[in-house]
Formats: structure tokens, sequence, C-alpha cells
């Protein structure tokens, strides 16, 4: 395939995909779950797509991003938990060949960085706050993100590489 042609798939890839992350949980956030520390984000459930193409790692950043800066959310929370979605992105693409365990950066990144942010911010205790985003965070991605990847593996879909498929 041309370089430009995949530089063009990978910029749209990485824009469908922060779009869809941005709008899933704009949408959804006012049956969020949302009480002190607690939040299930279903666009959490996209965390896993970095499984078929690394151009989900720079939209599911962006996306956090928008998402968190449009949302209400505190700039710490808009700094670092676009950051730990960004490190459970690269993560997740380095584990793509056991979805299992590609399930798991997430849920890791989420629970130290958003619950130490979430702690600070809401002068609630760390490991507590770490406890429920994690909750939240195994939720969205083992029984949400698991089934996703797994129906979005059997269809007609062309990601860039289908191998780990």
């Amino acid at each position: 395939m041309k370089k430009s042609l995949k530089t063009t798939r990978f910029l749209t890839q990485a824009a469908i995909i922060a779009a869809l992350y941005a709008a899933l949980t704009l949408l959804l956030q006012p049956i969020s779950g949302f009480q002190g520390n607690f939040q299930l984000r279903v666009s959490e459930a996209l965390t896993l797509l970095p499984v078929f193409t690394p151009a989900a790692v720079p939209g599911l950043f962006v996306g956090c991003f928008i998402a968190n800066l449009l949302g209400g959310a505190t700039v710490l929370d808009v700094i670092f938990g676009s950051l730990a979605t960004l490190l459970a992105a690269l993560l997740t693409r380095r584990l793509r060949f056991n979805r299992f365990l590609a399930a798991l950066p997430p849920v890791v990144m989420n629970m130290l960085i958003v619950g130490a942010v979430l702690a600070h911010s809401l002068h609630l205790p760390l490991l507590p706050s770490m406890g429920w985003v994690a909750l939240g965070q195994l939720i969205a991605c083992y029984a949400l993100g698991l089934p996703l990847v797994w129906a979005l593996a059997k269809a007609p879909i062309l990601w860039e590489d289908r191998t780990n498929l």
C-alpha cells in the first residue's frame, strides 16, 4: 500500500476512534454511575481497540482528552487521565496477541493514575479510590471490551493488521 494511503487510513482511524470515545463518554455521562470516585465509562470498552490498529493509540488519547475537557473534569484529570489512557493504549498494543492480558493495562493505569487524581481532587482515601476506579475499569474492559473485541475480530472490517485476529 502506498505511504500516503497508509497515512490517510491511520489518521482516519485515529479520528474516528477519538470521535467515538469522546461522543460515547459525553452522551452517556448521565448514566456513567459517577458517585464520588466510582465511574463506569462505557467508552472505556474502546480502550481495547489497539489490539486491531496502532491508530487507536493516539485516537484514544485525543478522545479521552476531549471528553475530559468538555465533560467538566478537573485540570488534573484532563491531563493525567488522558495520559493514563495513552499509557494504557501503548501497553494494550504491545499485549495485542493475548486479548485477556491486553485488557489489563487500562484497568491498572486508570486505577493508579486516575485513582490518585480523584483521591487528591475529592479529598478521599487513596486505596479505596484506586479500588473503585479499578472496579469500573474491570467492568468496562472485561465485561464490555472483550466481547467488543471478539465481535470486531469476526466483523468484515479491514483492520491494518489482521494477523493477530
